[in-house]
């Protein structure tokens, strides 16, 4: 008998305790897969804490700790969230093999290629945020008025704002999926966002400023590839709206 459950075809009919039992096979394989995922990062954790720890001007890479549980929760903390990170397509993988008999076979494949174009684009936000964004930013931050204050960074604090940032980057740099899927359901058109790309143009700026890149060379860094990403949205929108409508009208006739 196979350990790992057996992913459903579409329209293949199952009982609700085939459903439970699939779905709590994928979370036992979900939460193992973070588990080896946090015992690896958590070994290497004093890496990880030193690559982190680079962005931060040389005499405060050694970031503050203000009680005596507060290194070791830290570093749990990175930790876990460094596995979860790293255990996250196969948690994704899982997800997807659970819902994915709900869609027909050719749906399927477009999803997977949007997820796959979706977690490009958010690899390529963390590695913009961290040497692009972070560098300038906590130089910065770190120096503003140092006349007047003896500047400590605690390493808690620290952690939870680099997470911030690159999250949000990673979380900006997904404007094309979610222009496609607006798109696609058909909230907006692609004409539409041709007629209408000054505003977008301007809404990305104005996204590229509120990123935390506080000096202006960040900031026109942060908006020239929000508004290529954008403009790319409109032109993959031109190119898959006629054909997402000629598989409607197909799919609409065969019915």
């Amino acid at each position: 008998m196979s350990r790992l459950p057996r992913r459903l075809r579409h329209g293949e009919e199952a009982t609700l305790v085939e459903h439970l039992g699939e779905l709590r096979a994928r979370l036992i394989i979900s939460l193992a897969a973070i588990a080896v995922a946090f015992a690896v990062t958590y070994t290497f954790h004093g890496y990880l804490l030193d690559w982190l720890n680079r962005p931060l001007p040389e005499h405060l890479r050694k970031p503050a700790t203000f009680s005596p549980i507060e290194p070791f929760t830290t570093s749990i903390w990175v930790s876990l969230w460094a596995a979860l990170l790293l255990a996250l397509p196969v948690v994704l993988w899982q997800l997807w093999a659970f819902l994915a008999p709900a869609f027909e076979e050719h749906r399927q494949r477009s999803i997977a290629i949007v997820v796959l174009f979706a977690t490009a684009l958010g690899l390529g936000g963390v590695a913009f945020g961290y040497w692009v964004i972070l560098p300038p930013a906590i130089h910065f931050l770190t120096s503003y008025d140092s006349s007047h204050f003896q500047i400590l960074v605690r390493a808690r604090d620290y952690y939870r704002f680099v997470t911030f940032v690159l999250l949000g980057v990673a979380l900006a740099f997904e404007v094309p999926v979610f222009v496609l899927a607006l798109v696609r359901l058909r909230i907006l058109t692609a004409a539409k966002l041709r007629s209408t790309w000054r505003v977008g143009v301007f809404t990305m700026t104005v996204i590229g400023v509120l990123l935390p890149g506080v000096d202006p060379v960040s900031t026109i860094l942060s908006v020239i590839p929000l508004v290529g990403l954008y403009l790319l949205s409109i032109g993959l929108a031109s190119f898959l709206e006629p054909r997402w409508r000629s598989d409607t009208r197909a799919a609409a006739a065969a019915e």
